[in-house]
């Protein structure tokens, strides 16, 4: 059964050789890396790339989806132009791993499906999208293994999420203009405010905000001063205040996801410190805690209770009405192309999904990200997706485990970035904010952030760590 694991994980996976074995990758790798000897733009390249990546960040909440696609070109033009000058003799100079393995994998199969779709111009389109994300995805990974680049972008991030936050709540007290139609008018929340800052939609402020409470509450312990600290308290509580007032139901759902997952790794994190009964009962005690907090939250507060409950209402709230009917057309759709789907994008969606649709429920995406998964790049895809997904969190709770035997406080940044996937797959499960840009882009930078951790262990080193009193070490 381990075997079959470390196969399905590619964990035994001899990367060193497959890489110095790749056509692919003697092609593409340092056919110009005589340049970076002289080049003074490529002299200081990371610090170049860190640059673009931070105003990706900065900018991605206040302008428009095409100004970020152009962003986007130039840290993927960038980060060509530093692989194609790595130094060949480096086998793994660009930090490939097991997920950019799966990566390429998903790529590949949304490039047949492109080629295969009904409607070949819209799904190119989405083909273009997805390539730009996955090859941040890789500048991520690449630059994330230095922990200064790596604090760096997790204090941009939280910084501007700060701003939107702030806006958000501003909203909250002062009032807001509905953009659209949120919340079922004969539902007793509609009059309530729903906050989406300067985002245009709750729905899309929740899945962006998520991020910023889990990397906030991290922050609080992973920041030395007293002074960030106090800063990291402040940011976690405005975030989850502007997250909660959205009333985002998936949003909610992927805040506690979140949370499980992230007390699950605290307390494994922090238990090898731990005397006996601590270790034994602090999770039970802290997941009562949080599900006493959530339940008096239901029945106190209204607005919360009626939200809440409406998730379990069926058909009878309009916006699951809504959904399900969207969710029964994806289906269809699925049948139809099961194996390779129509394509990537929401352009290729668009253009078929009217010939499924129910009468007056017309839509943009699935609603759900793995059923648009599935629409996109039929039944291969979505098993490559969830192959990507399962690889991703095997590598992140592996190194987990090398990172808590050495003590290194830089696993706590690891546990939010496996968390914070965690709950965007929760959101993603009732909504498809995943595939916009602000949302979209911080999937790639956590799973970057996973991806640039990685470090082939031998047998000897996973026996240590996979022992049952592991024993610390000083880092």
């Amino acid at each position: 059964m381990d075997f079959f694991w470390q196969q399905l994980t590619l964990s035994s996976l001899p990367l060193k050789q497959y890489i110095t074995s790749s056509y692919i990758h003697r092609v593409l790798v340092g056919f110009v890396s005589s340049w970076r000897q002289t080049s003074i733009l490529l002299r200081w390249g990371d610090a170049i790339a860190v640059a673009l990546l931070s105003i990706v960040f900065i900018l991605a909440p206040f302008v428009s989806n095409g100004l970020i696609g152009l962003l986007l070109i130039a840290c993927v033009g960038f980060w060509l132009l530093l692989t194609a000058s790595d130094e060949p003799a480096n086998t793994n100079a660009t930090g490939i791993t097991p997920i950019h393995i799966l990566v390429f994998f998903y790529w590949g199969i949304a490039t047949v499906a492109t080629s295969l779709s009904p409607v070949k111009k819209a799904a190119f389109a989405g083909w273009t999208k997805l390539t730009l994300y996955l090859l941040l995805f890789a500048l991520c990974a690449r630059l994330l293994k230095s922990s200064r680049v790596r604090s760096w972008l997790i204090t941009v991030f939280l910084h501007v999420s700060l701003i939107v936050s702030v806006n958000g709540l501003r909203q909250w007290f002062f009032g807001a203009k509905a953009l659209a139609t949120w919340v079922d008018p004969e539902s007793s929340l509609s009059k309530t405010t729903r906050i989406y800052s300067y985002l245009g939609n709750p729905n899309l402020l929740a899945g962006y905000i998520l991020p910023a409470v889990i990397l906030s509450f991290i922050a609080i312990f992973a920041w030395r001063s007293k002074l960030t600290k106090a800063l990291a308290l402040t940011m976690f509580i405005v975030n989850s205040a502007c997250l909660v007032l959205t009333f985002s139901r998936g949003g909610w759902i992927g805040l506690v996801v979140s949370f499980l997952v992230l007390l699950v790794l605290l307390v494994y994190w922090w238990s090898i410190d731990m005397p006996p009964f601590w270790r034994t009962w602090s999770l039970p005690i802290l997941l009562g805690s949080l599900g006493i907090v959530s339940a008096l939250a239901i029945l106190f507060v209204p607005p919360v209770r009626d939200r809440v409950l409406s998730i379990f209402a069926g058909r009878g709230d309009s916006s699951n009405n809504f959904r399900i009917n969207v969710w029964m057309a994806a289906i269809e759709m699925i049948k139809d192309r099961p194996v390779i789907g129509i394509g990537p994008g929401n352009s290729a969606f668009n253009k078929i999904y009217p010939l499924y649709q129910r009468p007056n429920f017309t839509a943009l995406s699935a609603y759900s990200l793995f059923l648009e998964v599935a629409v996109e790049t039929g039944l291969i895809g979505f098993f490559c997706f969830i192959w990507l997904l399962v690889v991703t969190f095997n590598s992140g709770l592996v190194q987990l485990r090398r990172l808590r035997v050495q003590r290194n406080l830089e696993g706590l940044w690891l546990i939010a970035g496996i968390a914070v996937l965690a709950g965007m797959l929760g959101h993603g499960l009732v909504d498809t904010v995943w595939y916009r840009p602000q949302v979209n882009t911080i999937w790639w930078l956590m799973v970057g952030l996973v991806a640039s951790y990685w470090k082939p262990l031998s047998k000897a080193q996973l026996n240590q760590i996979n022992s049952p009193s592991p024993q610390p070490t000083a880092h």
